[in-house]
């Protein structure tokens, strides 16, 4: 079997929320397009543009702005740098001038209303999240690229065979499944999350991989930080209240401080017992998440709908248990990310094709696995405890009411937290040589689950709490 190569900046993107299938990857998916427009055309021979979204892009497409992500990508906006204040203000000037400024650079029409549409009954068999870009030449040539959101951020073109594409690297220590990675600690003896790295120096030299992961760190860290300081109701019309701002107030006790490193040491002061970890485990979830709602910063962990789990649990290691330092968050990072690949590998990480048990369940089970290593565990413990939190995600439907990132997805997000440190508390208490479930045996188990879950639970807003719950009456 080809081993595919998954680098830890695969499953660790920074974007923008409130979706990784439905918004970061419809907005590479144009950003993509439009380069290959102006490799092949020139964009100044652009005469008009229109973008179809099926499927689950479509019936949910509204309420994670895959219109917004599409018109930012085909604007030439990068995800992981554009001033997301300005959004606002950019999908307006559109809007009034029915124009767009192709690559950022070559005005043509474009009216949203109408260039932008929404097939809400039709899919294409390849993925459930797919868009289509149809552009017509000054000279009446009409191009045509379909594209499809796999999941994390993660896109591919109509006609491109991964499996045929040849790797631009070889990997030291190639990984498809758990045996494999398993197989590798055993033969070099060492940890997972240094046979991440040894395959990471393919890449990029060391310390560019460091300053990367690093960045990764200090996005998730802003994130917390920021969640945990904004109040208000989100957007979309369910008329959601942010609580990570009141529950950090109150578990702060009113303390004034100016700074990130203050309000963690008040942290330190103020969690005096089980129930305060708890709760700050939980506030620093929900305020990624309410963040990732608000179409703010986030990186995707591996996805955006799960973008809370892993820098909850990571944040819970450095405040609680002496994780405060640059290698070891770096080493748990690498640890997640490769969980993270395992799963995509063989089964999926996109709500569209697996339900909710493809984003918390996985970043669940990455943050289990890293927590495990990161506190002593050993390999076998590490994978045992990503199979624990995964185990008890099988079958997680994806219902979010109003086709919006908010319920329950915000609050499911401090749940898959606190999976993965009991997943990780029951790995680090047990033998895993006798273990009687496999990582592997439960990344098949979730595949065959995806499959015979039903479409109306998966990322659809046709089932589930989706259709009990009307649009703008919750007071969450």
């Amino acid at each position: 079997m080809p081993h595919e190569s998954i680098s830890v900046f695969d499953m660790f993107k920074i974007g923008v929320g409130p979706s990784s299938s439905h918004t970061l990857g419809p907005w590479r998916a144009a950003l993509n397009f439009v380069q290959s427009v102006k490799e092949k055309y020139g964009l100044e021979n652009a005469a008009h543009l229109q973008v179809l979204l099926y499927g689950s892009l479509a019936k949910t497409g509204h309420g994670h702005g895959t219109d917004v992500a599409v018109k930012m990508g085909l604007l030439g906006e990068n995800p992981e740098t554009t001033d997301v204040n300005l959004i606002d203000f950019k999908m307006q000037h559109i809007a009034e001038t029915s124009s767009l400024l192709l690559g950022g650079v070559y005005a043509i029409e474009f009216s949203p209303l109408e260039d932008i549409v929404f097939l809400y009954n039709e899919a294409l068999p390849f993925h459930p999240n797919a868009l289509t870009f149809l552009l017509t030449l000054k000279n009446g040539d009409n191009i045509s690229e379909t594209w499809y959101s796999i999941g994390g951020g993660f896109v591919i073109k109509e006609g491109e065979n991964k499996a045929q594409k040849k790797d631009k690297v070889e990997l030291p220590f190639p990984v498809n499944d758990a045996d494999d990675l398993i197989f590798w600690c055993i033969k070099t003896g060492l940890s997972i999350n240094e046979v991440v790295w040894e395959n990471e120096s393919a890449w990029r030299s060391d310390d560019e991989t460091r300053a990367g992961i690093l960045k990764i760190w200090e996005t998730m860290k802003a994130c917390i930080y920021r969640g945990c300081h904004s109040k208000g109701e989100l957007p979309g019309g369910l008329k959601v209240r942010r609580r990570a701002y009141e529950l950090n107030k109150k578990l702060i006790k009113n303390e004034v401080y100016s700074s990130y490193d203050e309000w963690i040491g008040l942290i330190k002061k103020t969690a005096g017992n089980f129930n305060a970890v708890l709760d700050w485990l939980s506030c620093f979830a929900l305020a990624v998440n309410e963040e990732n709602a608000s179409f703010g910063r986030v990186v995707t962990a591996p996805t955006n709908g799960a973008a809370g789990v892993i820098p909850a649990v990571l944040q819970y290691y450095i405040i609680f248990c002496n994780g405060d330092d640059e290698d070891k968050i770096i080493r748990f990072l690498l640890t997640a990310s490769e969980i993270g690949s395992i799963f995509k590998k063989g089964a999926t990480i996109s709500a569209a094709m697996g339900g909710c048990q493809a984003e918390i369940g996985v970043s669940s089970a990455m943050a289990a696995a890293a927590l495990a290593e990161s506190l002593g565990g050993t390999q076998k413990q590490a994978l045992m405890a990503a199979e624990i939190a995964m185990e008890h995600h099988l079958g997680l439907t994806c219902d979010p009411i109003g086709g919006l990132v908010q319920i329950p997805c915000i609050e499911r997000n401090t749940m898959g937290a606190i999976k993965a440190i009991t997943a990780c508390q029951l790995a680090l208490q047990s033998a895993p040589d006798y273990a009687k479930v496999s990582l592997d045996k439960v990344v098949k188990t979730m595949w065959e689950t995806a499959l015979d879950m039903n479409s109306k639970y998966k990322e659809t807003a046709d089932g589930g709490l989706a259709i009990h719950i009307p649009l703008g009456l919750s007071e969450c």
